[in-house]
């Protein structure tokens, strides 16, 4: 009778740990899945954003304006005043 205790009790401890351990496991990768789709997310918006920006430089009225501003490039005769921002 106490073998077959023991050997009982054995059983149960280790089934519960076993079940425990696959628990953590499986919140683990719950997190982790939410993780992932918030990272999903910022990606497509990044995405998105570049693919705009894409479009953009097909457009030379766009890259000529872009250089000017960004790169201080003028036309003839045109003279660039840089204010500093605030």
């Amino acid at each position: 009778m106490l073998f077959l205790g023991l050997t009982s009790i054995i059983v149960i401890i280790a089934t519960t740990f076993t079940i425990g351990r696959y628990w953590v496991e499986i919140y683990d990768k719950y997190q982790e899945q939410e993780r992932l789709e918030k990272k999903l997310i910022s990606l497509k918006n990044k995405e998105k954003k570049l693919k705009v920006d894409a479009n953009k430089l097909q457009d030379p009225d766009y890259i000529a304006r872009y250089a000017r501003e960004k790169y201080l490039y003028s036309k003839d005769g045109e003279f660039i005043l840089k204010i500093p921002e605030e």
